[in-house]
């Protein structure tokens, strides 16, 4: 179906546009929401995020006044800006964990659990701040200079930990290898 036959399906009937529209788009939007979401929020978070993302562009469409002639666009905008709100949102709850909190979080989150184990211990190793600057730009996906707002530096500074802790963990990670 294209999306001309979409928008006019959604004009006469609705509800079977919208169903129409997720039939089609369901992946599409997934994944941005995904993309944007998956170092913060369970997949249960994610798959309401898309449901809200469908809701959004329904009320959207019946509100406008200009015609959508092309669905994807539409849904795309919406998606990314909905995502990255949740996004803020649980970032803005994160800066109230603590260290051993996210630590917890990571390891929780992370498939196998040697590699697990031997990640966060070489992470943890390299110390404060610069483990928590992995822990959050690495497996909670924040940006340096949000990483420097939370811990009161300089972006650049941030940059330099991360650069050089990176040496680190490559020799620390190399050398349980070796053992």
């Amino acid at each position: 179906m294209t999306d001309k036959e979409l928008t006019e399906l959604l004009q006469a009937e609705p509800e079977r546009g919208l169903a129409e529209v997720v039939e089609k788009y369901s992946g599409y939007v997934y994944t941005i929401a995904y993309s944007k979401l998956s170092g913060v929020c369970s997949k249960e978070d994610i798959e309401e995020a898309v449901s809200d993302i469908f809701l959004s562009f329904y009320e959207y469409f019946r509100k406008s006044e200009k015609p959508v002639m092309a669905v994807a666009p539409y849904l795309a905008v919406i998606a990314k800006r909905h995502s990255i709100n949740i996004y803020k949102k649980h970032i803005s709850k994160m800066e109230n964990i603590s260290f051993e909190e996210i630590a917890d979080t990571v390891a929780d989150n992370t498939e196998n659990r040697d590699t697990r184990r031997h990640l966060i211990e070489a992470i943890v190793s390299l110390g404060r701040p610069d483990s928590e600057i992995f822990l959050r730009k690495y497996f909670f996906g924040q940006k340096s200079r949000e990483i420097a707002a939370i811990l009161k530096m300089k972006t650049n500074t941030v940059d330099k930990i991360v650069s050089r802790g990176l040496v680190k963990l490559r020799k620390i990670l190399t050398e349980q290898e070796g053992e």
